[in-house]
């Protein structure tokens, strides 16, 4: 019997990629390298629109499947913005990257690719990144009001502020956060390693079992 071949096409290989688009790309190009089998680009912020539109319209990376940001704290611009295209008629895929800091704008990528304004207004909320040209950019993950920016994790845990329904004032409202309930004290000792105390349960480990009438004979 024959074994099964899986209907999806294979994606296509490596092989060549990254010296013909490095060359089509090379006034823009800082780095490129092959990692985990993927081809990824790093190219200069200012022509990230030229890099991509290079990239769809000569070499056919037709979708713009997802825009992700990473932080990188250390580094002088310590944001980078990832783009990842997908062929369709090539079934091949590539990354591609620019980075900023917290005052410099990355060109949008809008009259590209209209699906790329979601995907911007996600990373400017997560991160900060501000995309110049976007004609919406708003908060889209965190909620109106919200200050700061969630992955910097440059906020206390407890955030700033906290909302809640008043059913005085019949809308939501904005308090700077209270902690209802004192922190209770852990000792993070486990059961299994002996507390110096009596868990609930625990004080009926001494009672005797009761005899059953009947088993003495």
């Amino acid at each position: 019997m024959s074994a099964a071949v899986h209907s999806a096409p294979k994606c296509a290989s490596n092989d060549g990629v990254i010296e013909t688009l490095s060359e089509a790309i090379s006034a823009w190009l800082n780095h490129a390298e092959e990692k985990h089998g993927e081809i990824i680009f790093t190219v200069k912020r200012e022509a990230i629109a030229d890099v991509l539109r290079t990239l769809r319209d000569d070499h056919e990376y037709q979708q713009m499947m997802e825009i992700a940001g990473a932080d990188y704290p250390d580094r002088a611009e310590r944001f980078e913005v990832v783009y990842m295209l997908l062929s369709l008629t090539k079934n091949h895929r590539v990354m591609v990257k620019c980075s900023t800091d917290e005052q410099t704008p990355v060109p949008t990528i809008t009259t590209l690719w209209p699906n790329a304004g979601w995907l911007e207004r996600e990373v400017f909320d997560m991160y900060g990144v501000v995309f110049d040209g976007n004609p919406d950019l708003r908060r889209i993950l965190t909620d109106y009001g919200f200050e700061g920016h969630p992955f910097r994790k440059d906020f206390p845990m407890t955030g700033y502020t906290e909302l809640r329904y008043s059913e005085e004032e019949k809308r939501v409202v904005y308090e700077p956060v209270e902690l209802p309930q004192d922190m209770r004290t852990f000792d993070f000792l486990s059961p299994w390693e002996g507390a110096d105390y009596v868990l609930p349960g625990d004080e009926k480990a001494d009672e005797k079992p009761k005899e059953k009438k009947g088993d003495d004979k």
